[in-house]
């Protein structure tokens, strides 16, 4: 997909079946975001080959990349390349979005510091409650009654920059991790393109 000049151009990190990415990908063209918020998903870029969301980006028509992070002697070495292919899509005087969407890497300090004020993820709890790893498992074990998902800035802390949006699912009886994610999973379609689109609105009439 080419550019058009002067549009917000949001790129999409991934690592898997980008249901989240296709999601974002379906607002913007169903919502107009070119037209409404001057920007538009530009590129996906992952760190594994295989993942399925490359597939579901270049049938949409969107420029795809893959960085091997296994091909890079150490974090900083993969994340100076990632930051130089995100750059490829940068705009004058309005650098890219980027967008986390089941990207499976902790990004350096550096990267993050980089792209400040424009990096983006969403984490499948209700932050700051269970950051990291296994999230729908301890908030059963914890004996919580209500989960859900936050989408973030990004900052050098993991899990704990600003928050934009949340979502809170129900935790019912004889739920195991698997179904409370996939409940959990349904609601971050939602809430992830709303928490960008008032970004780039936010971004609008500054």
């Amino acid at each position: 997909m080419q550019t058009k000049p002067h549009l917000q151009s949001i790129v999409i990190l991934i690592s898997g079946g980008g249901s989240n990415m296709a999601a974002i990908v379906r607002a913007a063209q169903k919502e107009a975001w070119d037209t409404h918020y001057g920007a538009q998903v530009v590129a996906v870029i992952s760190n594994k080959p295989d993942a399925g969301g490359l597939r579901l980006a270049r049938e949409h028509g969107i420029s795809t990349a893959v960085l091997e992070h296994g091909a890079y002697g150490c974090r900083d070495d993969f994340d100076q390349a990632l930051a130089a292919a995100v750059a490829r899509y940068d705009q004058p005087n309005r650098p890219a979005l980027v967008v986390l969407a089941g990207f499976m890497r902790i990004l350096t300090p550096g990267f993050v510091a980089q792209h400040a004020g424009r990096l983006l993820n969403i984490h499948p709890s209700l932050l700051p409650a269970f950051t990291g790893l296994h999230t729908h498992q301890r908030a059963i074990d914890a004996g919580c009654k209500y989960a859900g998902a936050t989408v973030h800035q990004v900052s050098a802390e993991l899990d704990a920059g600003a928050i934009l949006e949340q979502s809170v699912v129900p935790v019912m009886p004889g739920d195991t991790g698997q179904t409370l994610a996939a409940r959990v999973l349904a609601t971050e379609h939602t809430i992830y393109p709303r928490a960008i689109r008032n970004w780039l609105a936010a971004q609008a009439r500054a």
